[in-house]
C-alpha cells in the first residue's frame, strides 16, 4: 500500500535538518529555572514521517539526555500522531494532535507518569511553533486540576543546516 503525502505530511518536512537548541526548565517552587543546550537532527522516514533525534544537557546538572521523537499524520484519524522517548525515562509517550488554522502551531496531546511520583498519570502537551524557516520553539505543559495548562519546559531551535 502506498500513501501519497498530504498537506500535513508536507508540513512536517520543514522540520528536517540539523538544529541547535537553548532551553529552560521549571525546577519547582522556589527554585530557579534550569538552562540547557543541545542539538537535534531531524530526518525523513520516506515522505510520511519525520524522526527527531536529540541530545542535550539535563536540568540540574544531571548529565546528557538523548531523546527520540517520531511524527506523522494519520489520514484515517485526521490527526498528527507520533511518539517520544528519552534516555532519562522508562516510559514512552504517544501523541495525537492538531495543527492550528494558521498552520504555525502543532499541539500534541499525550498522557504519562505524573511528576508527583505518586503512581498516577497526567495529561501533557508538547507544542511546536514555527517562527520562521530557521527557527521554531517547543514547549511542554501539564494539565492542572483547575483545567489550565502549566508550562514546565521551553526550547528554541535554530537551524544549523
Amino acid at each position: 500500500m502506498e500513501t501519497k503525502a498530504q498537506r500535513e505530511h508536507i508540513w512536517l518536512q520543514q522540520l528536517l535538518g540539523d538544529w541547535t537548541l537553548t532551553g529552560e526548565c521549571d525546577m519547582g517552587p522556589a527554585q530557579p529555572a534550569s538552562q540547557t543546550t543541545g542539538t537535534e537532527h531531524v530526518r525523513g522516514l520516506g515522505e510520511l514521517w519525520v524522526v527527531c533525534e536529540g541530545q542535550g544537557e539535563m536540568p540540574g546538572n544531571a548529565g546528557t539526555g538523548n531523546m527520540l521523537m517520531t511524527l506523522g499524520y494519520d489520514t484515517d484519524k485526521k490527526k498528527f500522531v507520533g511518539s517520544w522517548a528519552g534516555s532519562m525515562m522508562p516510559g514512552m509517550f504517544f501523541y495525537d494532535g492538531q495543527l492550528d488554522a494558521a498552520r504555525k502551531v502543532l499541539t500534541l496531546d499525550t498522557e504519562g507518569p505524573s511528576f508527583t511520583g505518586d503512581g498516577t498519570t497526567a495529561k501533557y502537551q508538547d507544542v511546536i511553533t514555527i517562527k520562521s524557516k530557521d527557527e521554531r520553539t517547543l514547549h511542554s505543559q501539564t494539565l492542572q486540576p483547575d483545567g489550565g495548562w502549566k508550562r514546565f519546559m521551553t526550547a528554541t531551535y535554530r537551524r544549523v543546516k
